[in-house]
């Protein structure tokens, strides 16, 4: 019954939301260069399916190694600044203002650092606009930490890997899920920044560039659905993850 009910929950929502958005344009008798309908969408789709395809390939790809680089410099920076109230006090402020930074200034500085290479230059904004949540998170967990369980583990001998490992992942894991949920949907956003705003972008965001710049609003739409379909799957995915490795944290519904 649950299982039915957190699928058949989210679908009928989604199913509830286009068609209050088809509603919507018909109601206001709104022109698809104002505002495309849910039903202007599958002709796009059908035109340029195979852009659709290699350009959603080209943006989850990107999007996903920005990921892993968030994931493993944003470990390694919270487990520094949750061992170290040095480390934590002095790379505390730097990253508040870095992360206070609109990314989209840092695209073309990003292009002029590393010309011509937009792979590296997408995966690397990806990975600039995601990392701060985990950091944050693996760094809060790791600083409240019971003190009489670190050092217990400490007169023993163990290592601060150890400690990290035995004691503080475990207990960082709800929060790491938490702040990679977060950061799923920050790394599209990273991805499709320098996709549109790059001379020479590529996937998705180069798609929705080519429909802006060609006057084709309902292929922009098409283009804002996908990303947000491509959104919805990673998401699920780092769901599915958190109840295979911290499903022991969710607590059941009354």
């Amino acid at each position: 019954m649950q299982t039915f009910q957190k699928i058949a929950v989210p679908f009928a929502a989604v199913i509830l939301f286009v068609a209050l958005w088809e509603f919507l344009v018909w109601a206001n008798n709104w022109p698809d260069y104002v505002m495309a309908s849910p039903s202007d969408l599958p002709a796009a789709y059908s035109k340029f399916w195979e852009l659709f395809l290699i350009g959603s390939w080209q943006t989850l790809w990107r999007t996903v190694a920005g990921l892993a680089l968030a994931v493993l410099f944003g470990t390694l920076l919270g487990m520094i600044m949750g061992f170290s109230r040095i480390a934590r006090d002095a790379l505390y402020p730097i990253l508040v203002g870095f992360n206070a930074i609109p990314k989209a200034t840092l695209v073309p500085v990003l292009a002029l650092l590393f010309i011509g290479q937009h792979n590296f230059n997408t995966v690397l904004m990806a990975f600039l606009i995601s990392f701060f949540p985990i950091a944050v998170s693996v760094g809060i967990g790791l600083s409240t930490l019971e003190p009489e369980y670190r050092d217990i583990l400490r007169s023993l001998g163990a290592s601060r890997f150890t400690i990290f490992r035995k004691i503080a992942l475990p207990k960082t894991l709800p929060e790491f899920f938490g702040a990679l949920k977060v950061s799923v949907t920050l790394a599209f956003i990273g991805t499709n920044l320098v996709e549109i705003i790059s001379p020479h972008g590529r996937g998705l965001g180069a798609l929705f560039l080519s429909g802006q710049t060609n006057s084709n609003y309902p292929l922009m739409f098409a283009v804002l659905i996908a990303l947000a379909v491509l959104g919805i799957i990673l998401y699920y995915f780092v769901v599915l993850l958190e109840r295979i490795f911290a499903g022991w944290a969710e607590r059941p519904q009354q």
